[in-house]
């Protein structure tokens, strides 16, 4: 689970104000930590496939919200994956 200091840094970082929590570069940004964290949790417990599938569940979010915002702006989209090393 990722800890409230790293997601408040996240909100920060990505964020348009301190209390913007719900857009779509808060929300990638901060299921990009989670999906780092499942992943190393992974590493080492590699028949937890409970953990598997919530993983996959994150990526396909991840994926939609950065969708939306490739259509709503890909100057953004393209700083966005580039900030967060996430391929295309």
């Amino acid at each position: 689970m990722i800890s409230t200091k790293k997601k408040s840094s996240i909100i920060a970082q990505m964020g348009l104000s301190s209390k913007d929590t719900g857009s779509a570069h808060v929300q990638v940004g901060i299921l990009t930590e989670r999906i780092k964290e499942i992943t190393a949790h992974l590493g080492n417990n590699k028949h937890d496939f409970m953990a598997r599938r919530g993983l996959l569940q994150m990526v396909g979010k991840r994926r939609r919200l950065l969708r939306y915002v490739a259509s709503k702006n890909s100057d953004v989209y393209l700083s966005l994956i580039k900030e967060l090393g996430i391929r295309k």
